[in-house]
């Protein structure tokens, strides 16, 4: 049925359970699985025309290495959990402020067949303000996406 699951995790307890329940779907289906976690790049400025950070601070360097860090962390421990259960996994992560657009290019790069991910229901004007990353998966991939609330 599925040849190869991108499983998009943030770490989160609900993300958690989307990677549990992506996992149970591969080990059925015979499928590999690509973990990945897109990791945002430290916003250097908040509004159009505010004062902007600079972007070589030694200091952002730091956090967006312990991000890259932490994501790497996130993933490999995905990868371990789904070898345990004997499915083949990849560990995988991205750097890019643009997270669904990844997620959806990810899955055409490593050739997925499906995208699993976790939807955080937002409502009313958290939704609005923050969007959903998930609708933007679900609306503009071409691949099956499986949401789990």
């Amino acid at each position: 049925m599925y040849q190869r699951i991108l499983i998009a995790t943030d770490g989160s307890t609900l993300s958690r359970q989307a990677v549990d329940t992506g996992l149970e779907l591969a080990a059925l289906t015979g499928a590999q699985v690509i973990a990945l976690k897109v990791i945002p790049r430290y916003p250097v400025s908040y509004f159009e025309g505010s004062a902007s950070l600079n972007p070589n601070n030694r200091n952002i360097a730091a956090i967006e290495k312990q991000w890259a860090e932490s994501a790497l962390a996130v993933v490999e421990e995905v990868k371990a959990t789904a070898e345990a259960r004997g499915v083949k996994a990849k560990a995988v992560t991205k750097v890019s402020d643009l997270i669904a657009e990844s997620i959806i290019a990810m899955a055409k790069k490593h050739k997925c067949d499906l995208i699993v991910m976790a939807s955080h229901g937002r409502r009313g004007l958290k939704r609005v303000l923050m969007g959903s990353e998930t609708t933007h998966v679900l609306t503009h991939s071409h691949i099956p996406v499986l949401v789990l609330r």
